[in-house]
């Protein structure tokens, strides 16, 4: 396998949808109040996916030291523990990443002052602490917290108060909505692995409290978003384009039959096309706001 390829596999494509999903949202509703800014579009989408790409290559390192990812796993394939790069190589790989996110970062922080200094710090932190360190939050049921937060709230508002200086109740409800629909990733991966996760001492919300849990919680985080476009229309006053993520629901309700009927490998099918539902719904709501 060629060495190109095998950093892509761990870069984990299928989720890098959750980094670029809530960029697009807050930029859409700073282009609506007129003040959105090209530059900092493009460096917030690079600061992000090298958090992103950052935080899946720590995962996938820690994740083989720990020995949780093994021959036997259900997901896709993970570059380290199938030897295609070595955990020194993966280490390095790791720090270009939240590199190139500083760099870009950087000049974010100059115009966004000491709160984007804050939200960049934290954010390598967690990404680091989800899998590393003497208490890892993905091993301990944080992770769902971790991803609706940083990938949600956070990272909506954060891109909304790069442009404007401020922040707003409708751009936090749409963080909210971004942020479940990224959760939901989440809950699906957690769903596939938590037979697996019993033996190796990962306790995510799916060991904790069973799979039924997180399967109604994945109803939760993928409709949640739809009544979300609706308050934006009823409470907030947006156009009724905002309901063009409404087109979006038949696939979010056949995701939603995927995950009560399907298990083990299956599943990854359902990752997948969440991941999709989460990046066409952030379009079309987009789409709502600059037409």
């Amino acid at each position: 396998m060629t060495s190109y390829l095998s950093w892509f596999i761990a870069s984990r494509p299928k989720t890098l949808p959750a980094a670029i999903a809530p960029v697009l949202a807050g930029s859409a509703f700073a282009y609506y109040d007129h003040q959105f800014d090209l530059l900092i579009f493009f460096l917030i989408c690079i600061a992000a996916l090298g958090i992103q790409v950052g935080t899946n290559f720590s995962n996938d390192l820690h994740d083989f030291l720990k020995g949780t990812d093994t021959e036997h796993r259900l997901g896709p394939l993970r570059a380290t523990q199938a030897g295609f790069i070595t955990p020194t190589q993966m280490k390095t790989g790791t720090a270009v990443a939240f590199l190139i996110a500083l760099l870009a970062g950087s000049y974010l922080a100059f115009i966004g002052g000491w709160v984007i200094v804050l939200i960049g710090l934290t954010s390598f932190a967690a990404g680091i602490a989800y899998t590393a360190g003497p208490y890892p939050l993905g091993y301990h049921g944080w992770g769902d917290v971790f991803v609706f937060l940083y990938f949600g709230l956070i990272a909506v508002g954060g891109t909304f108060f790069l442009y404007t200086g401020t922040i707003q109740g409708e751009v936090l409800l749409t963080g909210a909505a971004m942020g479940g629909l990224s959760t939901a990733i989440l809950t699906v991966n957690n769903l596939r692995d938590a037979d697996m996760d019993i033996h190796t001492g990962k306790k995510t919300l799916a060991v904790r409290w069973g799979k039924s849990f997180v399967r109604w919680e994945y109803i939760i985080c993928v409709l949640f978003p739809y009544v979300a476009s609706g308050v934006l229309f009823f409470q907030f006053n947006f156009p009724l384009a905002v309901f063009l993520t409404w087109f979006s629901i038949p696939m979010a309700v056949n995701l939603i039959i995927s995950v009560f009927r399907d298990s083990g490998t299956r599943l990854n099918i359902t990752l997948g096309k969440t991941a999709r539902l989460l990046l066409i719904y952030s379009i079309l709501l987009a789409l709502g706001l600059i037409l």
